[in-house]
């Protein structure tokens, strides 16, 4: 009778697995290249998935069926062997039973490089996580960045495991099995004729994320009216929905982050052929464990569902008359700023327009306006000096390469200076393609909305002349449950998206629209932030650069030269009207 009611309840208890497992949606939660990273005629990517039942399934590559030939399983991971010169880069996503996954974007571009394991990462002497054998060498563009690297790894017993081959950056996997030994590897890589910089990676698979948590606005839910965010949604809908001139352009955003929570309300919709419908934003992105995570709320930003109680997107409230938006999240691997390098240059290849970038780091060392040491998202002196490097190589590319595209950044939040090179990357570099968005916040005055005192300075934002614009620094998060009130998430990686949807709905108006003329417009709108001062802020502590007499038609009384720039969404879209009827 005991063994009886033993299988019984054993039997239950596999029965009720079952259900659960059944219950569970289908989900991609990881895409990575894997195997030899080097090989590009027949790459393997690496899937991992939940909810994914034995029986038949499907992988579909833009709306293809894949060979089973080109699959194999093992467990909860999925190998797939593609073809190179038959494929194209593209939405990738599972079909069982009716179900269809979250798609996720598969790039075929070259650039990609390893995170370091648990067991390779160690404390540096500043108390920061670094890599112990994995480093990037930068190789001289006069050399073959391939052959170089390979010669070099066979003098110095490594191997190339990974890369970035725009860049001529070529990732080494050192015989080091302490800090000394790499430390001593590097000194000599740096010294090679051929080796233009080092790059040392110091950062953690979970740190490399602006946050700014404390001291929400009293007025949070007043947030985005300080942009003219419906204005600017209701005046896009209208203008292109009712006169019929303007035949609006697919915009493809990159966006560097590492998942999206599809089980939200916010992104439910967004599963499998999303391009089945021309004319909707589509998310590409792997799936997150939790609604409150960094990539969702940045992408939430540009292309949230409306009217489930949690975020909303400036993006998918165009769904109506806009041209089909693809918002890609991807950062490759965990492998820090080196993968955020490498997916960028992987997601302009692959078209995106738009990059944003809701990530930066501070020199250990940096003072913040105060004078005190600024102590989150820092890395050594050594770190950063090679990031500086490979991001310079990246902007050297891209005005070569893909001049046309921007690269939308987050100013940070340490109450620093966003424009010096030895307090923050990468706000500090001056291209046309980079903007740098600082942060601000519904002030307790009730004034107009164009009045400078409607909002104020966020404390937390970083400032200075190299800030080009300020946005809404805070936001409502997606939640699990729908009509569910998110919780606030302050920061200029919030400001970003803000600015980045903006700059992509601009080119859908008019493509034709070049970085340094988007920035005329964006300031040209521009909105002024802060008070009237009888002299200049000391230290250059400007919350952005002033505006200039150029940027208000040479108006010299104009009442905001001179003054901050505050996002303006509505006269920023008008103003790209204009731009295209000027042409015509």
């Amino acid at each position: 009778m005991y063994v009886l009611a033993c299988r019984l309840a054993m039997l239950l208890a596999l029965a009720g697995a079952s259900v659960a497992s059944a219950a569970e949606p289908l989900r991609i939660t990881q895409l990575q290249r894997c195997g030899d990273l080097l090989e590009r005629q027949q790459p393997t990517f690496c899937l991992r998935t939940t909810g994914l039942q034995p029986g038949q399934w499907q992988l579909r590559l833009n709306g293809q069926t894949l060979d089973t030939g080109q699959l194999s399983q093992e467990q909860d991971q999925l190998r797939l062997r593609i073809d190179a010169a038959q494929a194209d880069s593209g939405p990738l996503w599972l079909e069982q039973q009716g179900q269809a996954s979250n798609a996720v974007w598969l790039s075929l571009g070259s650039s990609h490089v390893l995170a370091a394991d648990k067991q390779a990462v160690t404390r540096n002497r500043d108390g920061l996580d670094t890599y112990v054998d994995l480093v990037s060498l930068i190789i001289e563009e006069s050399h073959d960045g391939a052959e170089q690297a390979r010669q070099l790894a066979e003098k110095y017993d490594a191997e190339v495991v990974g890369a970035i081959p725009p860049l001529n950056t070529y990732q080494l996997r050192l015989p080091a099995r302490n800090l000394d030994q790499r430390d001593a590897t590097v000194l000599r890589l740096g010294a090679e004729v051929s080796v233009d910089a080092v790059v040392i990676e110091e950062s953690g698979a979970e740190q490399a994320i602006e946050r700014d948590t404390e001291n929400p606005p009293a007025q949070e839910s007043q947030e985005w009216a300080a942009n003219r965010f419906l204005d600017a949604v209701n005046f896009y809908q209208r203008r292109l929905q009712k006169q019929q001139d303007i035949e609006a352009r697919p915009v493809r955003i990159g966006v560097i982050e590492r998942d999206v929570d599809f089980d939200s309300p916010d992104f439910a919709d967004y599963g499998g052929d999303c391009r089945s419908d021309p004319g909707r934003v589509c998310v590409y992105a792997r799936d997150a464990a939790r609604a409150s995570g960094h990539g969702t709320t940045v992408a939430g930003i540009l292309a949230a569902a409306w009217d489930n109680g949690g975020n909303s997107g400036f993006l998918r409230a165009l769904d109506k008359v806009g041209p089909g938006f693809d918002v890609i999240v991807d950062r490759g691997s965990d492998a820090g700023i080196t993968a955020n390098v490498a997916a960028s240059v992987n997601l302009v290849e692959d078209g995106a327009r738009v990059l944003n970038w809701s990530w930066g780091i501070h020199r250990t060392g940096a003072t913040d306006v105060e004078g005190d040491e600024v102590d989150s998202l820092v890395r050594s002196g050594i770190a950063m000096s090679g990031y500086e490097e490979l991001l310079e190589e990246f902007f050297l590319w891209l005005r070569r390469e893909h001049p046309e595209v921007v690269v939308v950044n987050s100013a940070g939040n340490g109450s620093s200076f966003s424009g010096r090179d030895e307090y923050r990357l990468p706000s500090s570099f001056i291209t046309e393609q980079l903007f740098v968005v600082g942060g601000h916040q519904r002030s307790d005055k009730q004034v107009d909305v164009d009045d400078p005192g409607y909002a104020t300075r966020r404390k937390a934002s970083n400032v200075d002349m190299r800030v080009d614009i300020t946005a809404t620094a805070c936001v409502r998060g997606s939640m699990k449950a729908a009509n569910a009130t998110g919780a606030v998430h302050c920061g200029t990686s919030y400001a970003t998206p803000l600015v980045a949807g903006l700059l992509a709905a601009m080119l859908s108006i008019n493509p034709e629209l070049q970085p340094e003329q988007l920035r005329m417009l964006l300031r040209r709108s521009a909105m002024t932030i802060g008070e009237e001062n009888d002299f200049e802020p000391m230290e250059a502590d400007d919350l952005t650069a002033p505006i200039l007499p150029s940027e208000r038609g040479n108006d010299l009384n104009h009442p905001d030269v001179g003054h901050s720039a505050r996002l303006d969404m509505y006269r920023a879209l008008e103003l790209a009207v204009q731009s295209l009827d000027s042409v015509r």
